[in-house]
């Protein structure tokens, strides 16, 4: 996809004037590597042969902008309010960046209010009556020992026009949003609407979505811990699968669109042999359709383990006509209708099998964040802070060549973020598995 350096702008709610809290942090690495220039830009290719094609001498390098800490602030903290609000389903560290967004403004910048909406964007709807929380630092102390979001959320989006009616009302002027790519197209009607009334209301996103799909971004928070969490339970699949004759593992891993945690879960445990994602079409019949493979290697070792992202195979079955509550197509239930496909197929051909199917979705998105994630959700919140500070508005924050930057919202939800079918990550999981490199 071509990009233009205008897509790439950061809009501003003003100049920013005032003297950031963070001034004497900021003084002793003036020099360093991680110092914000405002001028500079992280490459969206960082190839060489991408910045010999695109380089003009007579224009400046186009890029993302670098996050981080400014010295000038657009607003005055102690005149300021902010608030957070969580959406969509659960995902691991969304306590930790609760926390430390609460942490970062009050302690750090000296915001005295900061609200917690609960129950997704209906908490910013008056007439829905949801709680609204005072977050202090003593509220959020002990919040990331738990899975969960201590705000609650829901799906689906709200009236725009009433949301910034609430925000008038209780004079916000940040508004720290987190959720997946839903979320993020809900948060931009509300900074549209923000700008239609010509409003000084910073809206920024941080990015959660535990299939890593948002684009720009290298790692969404969460993706680690759900990783480390599908390993264990491939690695369980494969157990069983080994603990019986013609044992079979199925395992079921999010992934509606991207089949992210079902190739890096596979890679891990480097004991599955077949990976079904969304991006990689297959069949069931035929030579060379998954269950003549799956006889072959079962003939062949006894045992098999089989790793299915939730998105794959819908082509296959039939398409429900519905949608939840975020506008997203509801899925067939591609665990268990392979379950019964297979089952089916060996009875008729009088064929022994075990199967041993697993669908550790929900388990897997309510555990606390493991410490790379923990770590990860703190600095996504400082720098989300830094920007809300600083009176940038309809942007994410995000991780792009290992750099947190800011991303604007309608780029991040521009285009999903998929598992190349002609990219290395594929080519490890075919090497790894050593399923045919089609299946279809």
């Amino acid at each position: 996809m071509m990009y233009h350096q205008d897509d790439f702008r950061i809009e501003q709610l003003g100049a920013c004037t005032i003297q950031s809290p963070l001034t004497p942090l900021l003084d002793y690495r003036q020099y360093s590597i991680n110092y914000v220039e405002e001028s500079d830009r992280i490459l969206v290719d960082n190839t060489a042969s991408a910045l010999s094609a695109n380089w003009n001498p007579d224009e400046p390098l186009g890029g993302l902008e670098p996050a981080g800490a400014r010295r000038k602030i657009f607003f005055e903290p102690s005149k300021t309010r902010a608030a957070i609000v969580t959406c969509g389903g659960l995902c691991p560290g969304l306590n930790n960046v609760i926390r430390s967004v609460v942490n970062e403004l009050t302690r750090r910048y000296g915001i005295q209010m900061v609200y917690g909406f609960c129950n997704g964007y209906q908490g910013l709807v008056e007439r829905h009556e949801r709680p609204v929380h005072e977050m202090t630092p003593e509220f959020v102390e002990n919040i990331h020992e738990h899975g969960g979001t201590v705000l609650g959320s829901s799906r689906g989006q709200q009236d725009p026009a009433e949301v910034v009616d609430r925000l008038v009302a209780m004079e916000i002027g940040i508004l720290m949003v987190i959720g997946g790519d839903g979320t993020i197209r809900g948060a931009l009607s509300i900074a549209d609407e923000i700008k239609r009334r010509g409003l000084d209301i910073a809206v920024i996103g941080i990015p959660k979505t535990i299939d890593n799909d948002i684009m720009f971004t290298d790692q969404s928070f969460g993706f680690q811990t759900a990783l480390s969490e599908g390993t264990s339970v491939v690695r369980a699949a494969h157990v069983e699968a080994c603990g019986a004759p013609q044992g079979v593992g199925l395992v079921k891993l999010m992934g509606r669109h991207s089949g992210f945690i079902a190739c890096y879960a596979s890679l891990a445990s480097n004991d599955a042999n077949f990976v079904l994602i969304p991006e990689v079409p297959f069949r069931l019949d035929g030579d060379h359709g998954l269950l003549a493979s799956l006889k072959r290697r079962l003939d062949q070792c006894g045992n098999a383990v089989i790793v299915v992202a939730e998105g794959a195979g819908q082509n296959l079955m039939d398409q429900q006509q519905q949608t939840d509550a975020s506008g997203n197509q509801r899925l067939s239930d591609v665990g268990i209708w392979l379950k019964q496909q297979i089952e089916n197929h060996f009875a008729q051909q009088q064929w022994e099998l075990n199967l041993k199917y697993i669908d550790p979705s929900y388990v897997i998105r309510s555990v606390p964040a493991n410490p790379y994630d923990s770590v990860f959700c703190t600095r996504l919140a400082h720098n989300a802070v830094h920007a809300a500070m600083s009176g940038r508005t309809r942007m994410v924050v995000s991780r792009w060549h290992t750099r947190f930057v800011h991303v604007p919202m309608s780029l991040a939800i521009r285009d999903r973020n998929c598992v190349d079918p002609n990219g290395d990550l594929w080519m490890t999981v075919l090497e790894s598995t050593g399923q045919p490199p089609r299946m279809c």
